[in-house]
């Protein structure tokens, strides 16, 4: 765990989601009205090897509703329609800037040292939402999503408009 304050109650929600200990955890970066964890921000470095997603997807709910939107196609129509939209394209492009930009400034100092040490910042430069290095692709829907409970994605915006994804989130 990283310096993080997080209550024994809280600790216990999120092992019971994510089905093992957690590792890596910096804060809850979402959570529903009712305190139930969405989202977990986690470091950059895990146990000395890089790890590029600053966001996880922890509630079972969403995994399980974003699982059924992969596995009806969902990823491969948003990735063609990424390449068809230039305005689509350009707001995920930023996603990505941002994402990366956003994941060095929440950055402890020691593992920015630590991944300059090992080589990895070039790494961290390239890699955008999800570690992938594609931008104009989708990697994961889940990782997509719990950028958007975050911050500003364009994709988990639009599984909100098609899916409702947000309705979801009230209920859990």
């Amino acid at each position: 765990m990283s310096n993080c304050q997080l209550t024994e109650q809280q600790l216990e929600i999120i092992r019971r989601q994510l089905g093992r200990e957690p590792r890596g955890i910096v804060k809850i970066a979402a959570q529903t009205a009712q305190g139930i964890p969405t989202v977990l921000q986690t470091r950059s470095l895990v146990n000395d090897k890089p790890f590029p997603t600053m966001f996880w997807l922890c509630s079972k709910d969403l995994h399980k509703a974003i699982a059924e939107i992969e596995t009806s196609g969902w990823t491969k129509k948003i990735e063609e329609r990424i390449q068809e939209d230039q305005e689509l394209r350009d707001a995920f492009y930023v996603n990505h800037q941002q994402y990366v930009k956003d994941r060095w400034q929440a950055m402890v100092p020691s593992d920015q040292a630590r991944l300059e040490h090992l080589g990895f910042i070039k790494l961290f430069d390239q890699y955008g939402i999800g570690g992938i290095s594609q931008w104009d692709k989708v990697r994961c829907l889940h990782m997509q999503y719990a950028h958007h409970l975050c911050s500003d994605n364009v994709i988990g915006q639009l599984m909100d408009q098609e899916f409702e994804l947000d309705k979801l989130i009230i209920n859990i």
